[in-house]
């Protein structure tokens, strides 16, 4: 595939005088790879085109929220239903009392449901939340893991902030950051021994129960469990951020694939069918502290948006056992033509795959917490974007990132995607090779 870029990078250059990095999100700047970003006109099915009138095999899908695929028709449909009565009315609506009985249906641990705007949002609110109902102050995070960018969270995590090799955030006060223990992903030794120390001052733990923001890593076992054990034993809560596993990798989100329920849910993504969301909720008594009802302000002018709303009930009332099979099947053969390929060509990989999101490591096996992810061969990842992308393939641009399938996908797309990686693999190797070379002789 020949592509063209004219009108990308005009708008790009354009657009770098009016935003921060010339994006509204650092990940989509393309810095890591070396590219211009592509400026996207529309979505169909699987399909991205930009403005140049270049097809792509989307494996982003907006990070995560489009399981159902670019302009499905019954998500279209209901938005334009209620688009038609109006946009916003800062008052309640049906539409945010439907979603609200469908996620509570679906997720046993889920009692009440506040919504909010975003991810960030969800997990800054259930973090304030979780303080107020125990007393204390300190969190603990996982390195690697991305709960948004609320100061509490931006103390090793992963994510644009590692793809971008940045430091923990400046403009985050000493005092806040200091309220934050962190340990590694996978290491439930080292949550031990913060319990041990601190353990009456721990208001939460909070963990992605799948790790998507250092790429996709899954707990080992016992791990979660461990978490709901110590947190119980010391007064604290768990707080799971299903944010990108919420009805993503399973009908009951993450804690239903495993088994263990946390005292508070955070959501988005999915629930709201390409359309700016966020939630959270828990417990019956958890979220009666919420304002109105309780004490712990948090408010918002577009919570509840009935577009949004109306996007995610849609979204779910697709996702049936039939459409998790699917997806479940799909993103298996995927996980394989990786593998297949990258043997073939003498080339370690370790592809790890939870439901249908799955992260393709250029490194041995096993992947299980940010060191281990941070070891690949990020030069050789550089390459193949670019030379995928060539091949009409939309991947992540960056390597700490999951890829995503949708009900649009099909086995026809997973043989493309086969056979673009034949072709752009030895070319990718080989560009790292000369890249190497240059930089030995230099």
């Amino acid at each position: 595939m020949s592509e063209k870029v004219a009108r990308s990078e005009e708008l790009f250059r354009h657009a770098v005088e009016l935003m921060p990095g010339g994006v509204n999100s650092p990940v989509r700047a393309f810095r890591a790879v070396g590219l211009t970003p592509r400026f996207i006109a529309r979505g169909e099915g699987a399909y991205l085109y930009d403005v140049d009138g270049n097809r792509y095999l989307d494996y982003v899908l907006s990070w995560g929220p489009l399981i159902a695929g670019h302009a499905h028709p019954h998500v279209v449909r209901a938005v334009r239903e209620v688009l038609e009565r109006g946009t916003s009315f800062g008052a309640p609506t049906e539409e945010e009392v439907l979603l609200a009985e469908e996620i509570v249906r679906r997720v046993p641990s889920v009692e009440m449901v506040r919504m909010v705007n975003s991810g960030t949002e969800a997990t800054m609110s259930a973090v304030r939340l979780a303080r107020a109902a125990t007393g204390r102050r300190r969190i603990v995070k996982f390195v690697g893991c991305y709960h948004g960018h609320a100061d509490p969270f931006l103390v090793q995590a992963g994510s644009g902030v590692a793809t971008l090799s940045l430091p923990d955030s400046p403009g985050v006060p000493g005092e806040t950051a200091g309220l934050t223990l962190t340990a590694p992903f996978n290491d439930l030794a080292a949550v031990e021994e913060l319990f041990r120390r601190f353990g009456e001052e721990i208001a939460a733990v909070i963990v992605e129960p799948v790790a998507g923001n250092m790429g996709v890593v899954p707990p080992v076992p016992g791990f979660l469990e461990g978490l709901r054990r110590l947190t119980r034993e010391a007064g604290a809560l768990l707080i799971f951020d299903e944010v990108m596993t919420g009805f993503r990798v399973h009908a009951a989100s993450a804690q239903g694939l495993y088994g263990v329920e946390p005292d508070l849910t955070t959501m988005g993504k999915v629930i709201g069918g390409g359309l700016p969301v966020g939630a959270y909720g828990g417990r019956r008594e958890l979220l009666e502290l919420v304002a109105p009802a309780g004490p712990v302000y948090q408010a918002g002018t577009l919570s509840g948006n009935p577009l949004a709303m109306a996007a995610g009930r849609a979204t779910l009332e697709l996702l049936d056992a039939e459409a998790y099979a699917y997806l479940d099947r799909l993103s298996a053969r995927l996980a394989e033509a990786y593998r297949e390929v990258f043997a073939r060509h003498g080339v370690p990989i370790c592809v790890q795959r939870v439901g249908s999101m799955l992260t393709p490591f250029l490194a041995e096996c096993p992947v299980r917490n940010f060191e281990d992810a941070r070891r690949q061969d990020l030069a050789l990842f550089r390459h193949l974007f670019r030379e995928m992308l060539a091949e009409g393939i939309y991947l992540p641009a960056s390597a700490f990132e999951a890829h995503f399938l949708s009900l649009a996908h099909t086995e026809d797309d997973v043989e493309r995607t086969r056979e673009a990686l034949e072709r752009a693999l030895p070319r990718a190797l080989a560009q790292r090779k000369r890249e190497a070379d240059g930089s030995a002789s230099s």
